[in-house]
């Protein structure tokens, strides 16, 4: 296909409106519709975790019920081919849809005040139906003025009182069904991250009332709705903030209905990559952003693929990354890591980066206050926000839980080593004994101090990874310990003679150079892949740079690694 002609990839483009009308690439999920409408619940809440397309699709619901929508924006997709159901549902409801993603106040009049303003800027798009609305008697029209009375003190502060604000979205609702003559259906998206950030900020009560209270009154005594559909990351538990609410179908990851509609399925992916050419780079989406199951689908995790994808397109040559850090901190695996030796056991979390998988009993309801609180709830936090998925098939609660993928899986070895890194700090005399060792030339002594390191934190294994990560992860924690020497100057992957040494120091002060070969041993057979670390420096010339500038002492060192054992050889 002419690259002139593609679609464009929707990189963080959430209005589904825009990708159809604006030539964006669309992957379609209408038949969800099609499913909401025959599996019938009255209040619909899907937690997954956040860059699965959640909000995308919230939009696409907004799109296809509210009152006035454009019906050709559905031309070709999968619920067109419904005809009776679109004649009957399409463009047929009043639609209330609001995001709380941004609910992130400092404290909570601050949090409070936005959602006033979320609530407050809804409510005004009725403006025109609703402020002269000859269906609504006076009383009704002042009802809707409290809505949208702005703080005259600024153009963007919506004001509503308690009372206004916990019955403002069955106050909407009420006004919109006596207008059109219809009942409405709710959409909101994100619910849960003001809780988030209210347990960050320190009033997470007081927004678990208010929410609790807008909640019941929209979602349970409200005569007005049709449905509601709720999306979030987690499932709060009900006695916190869904308390009294008619059972609300709670559609969580491990639910097999609606499974295909959060992520990107295997052919969908093929599909994409075949459009845009990029057929060659199934091996390696797959193996950095697939593994991900919801209900009995394994998925891929869309913003990973797109935006890599999209990298591709300019870049043919570019590698996988990590993209899914860049959308949020990492605080769930920074939590679960340093509870390694305190209720976490090393050997569970090196059979995790092993790629194998560790039984667990998996609770689905907490409330955020809670998250941390032991590690029985770290381990379902670490499960509901995809960090870890689950392999074969459930028993009641238990789990078999793996880290579903490269990318997930290089989190995990990151937040390891920043742990490593934190708790070698302090030991500087060992610190100080091994740099003394590699600087003279003592590689007994680096063989024996080194061993007692990888004896301190987490063995890569065999089954997950491939060599070359493996052996990063080593050379990682010597990067870490070299880091005790301010004075050397320590390059990583520097360019030397005929290709690149893994490490290279030079210390002006003695004029000496270091030169270190990290290999990984597949077999366990150190001492000959430690004398091929050897033959690769001789071979490509990594000294040839340090003798040209004036070193008097060129050391070389190859460093062969196995799970927690290590063989060293030197020579000058």
């Amino acid at each position: 296909m002419n690259r002139a002609v593609r679609k464009r990839l929707p990189i963080g483009i959430e209005n589904f409106c825009k990708i159809r009308t604006e030539g964006f690439y669309y992957i379609d999920k209408t038949a969800m519709i099609r499913d909401l409408l025959d599996k019938w619940s009255e209040v619909n809440l899907f937690t997954r975790p956040r860059r699965f397309g959640k909000s995308l699709n919230m939009s696409m619901l907004k799109s296809f019920f509210e009152i006035g929508c454009d019906q050709t924006l559905f031309d070709g997709l999968c619920i067109a081919k419904e005809t009776a159901l679109c004649e009957k549902y399409m463009g047929k409801f009043p639609v209330i849809s609001i995001s709380l993603k941004d609910i992130n106040g400092a404290d909570y009049p601050s949090a409070r005040a936005l959602l006033c303003s979320v609530i407050g800027n809804e409510a005004l798009r009725f403006y025109s139906l609703l402020k002269d609305s000859e269906r609504l008697n006076a009383v009704e029209r002042r009802q809707y003025e409290q809505l949208i009375s702005i703080d005259q003190g600024s153009s963007e502060s919506f004001v509503m009182p308690d009372s206004v604000l916990t019955r403002s979205l069955k106050t909407l609702s009420v006004l919109l069904e006596k207008h059109y003559g219809r009942k409405v259906i709710i959409l909101i998206d994100e619910y849960d991250v003001p809780l988030a950030k209210a347990n960050e900020q320190g009033f997470y009560n007081e927004m678990i009332l208010l929410l609790r209270s807008l909640f019941e009154q929209a979602l349970k005594s409200n005569d007005s709705l049709y449905f509601a559909v709720l999306t979030g990351c987690l499932h709060i538990a009900k006695e916190s903030i869904f308390t009294g609410l008619n059972n609300p179908k709670i559609l969580s990851i491990t639910t097999v209905r609606f499974d295909e509609y959060f992520g990107f399925t295997d052919q969908e992916v093929r599909d994409l990559l075949a459009y845009y050419g990029l057929e060659d780079k199934y091996e390696a989406i797959k193996d950095w952003y697939d593994g991900y199951r919801f209900g009995n689908t394994d998925v891929y995790c869309p913003w990973d693929v797109i935006s890599y994808c999209d990298e591709l397109m300019d870049d043919p040559s570019a590698a996988p990354k990590d993209y899914w850090s860049n959308t949020s901190g990492n605080a769930a695996v920074q939590h679960f890591i340093e509870k390694t030796g305190c209720g976490l056991s090393s050997a569970e979390l090196e059979a995790l980066t092993a790629g194998e998988t560790v039984l667990k009993e998996i609770h689905e309801d907490l409330t955020y206050n809670r998250l941390y609180d032991s590690m029985d709830n770290l381990w379902s936090v670490l499960f509901m926000t995809g960090y870890l998925t689950y392999r074969g098939r459930p028993d009641g609660k238990l789990f078999q839980l793996a880290i579903p993928n490269r990318e997930i899986r290089n989190i995990f070895t990151a937040q390891i080593m920043t742990l490593f890194k934190s708790n070698i700090a302090g030991d500087g005399e060992s610190l100080r004994a091994f740099c003394d060792a590699l600087e003279a030339g003592r590689g007994a002594d680096v063989e024996q101090l080194f061993t007692a390191y990888l004896g301190k934190t987490i063995s890569i294994r065999d089954t997950f990874v491939k060599k070359p990560t493996k052996e990063n992860f080593y050379h990682g924690i010597l990067l870490g310990i070299l880091g005790y020497k301010n004075e050397w100057y320590v390059q990583s992957n520097k360019e030397a003679g005929g290709g690149y040494s893994d490490i290279l120091i030079r210390i002006d002060s003695e004029s000496t150079g270091i030169i270190i070969e990290v290999k990984y041993a597949e077999k366990g057979q150190l001492d000959s892949v430690c004398q091929e670390a050897l033959k690769q420096i001789r071979a490509r010339g990594y000294a040839d740079a340090l003798k040209e500038e004036g070193y008097n002492k060129i050391l070389k060192y190859a460093i062969a690694c196995y799970q927690k054992k290590c063989r060293v050889a030197v020579e000058e």
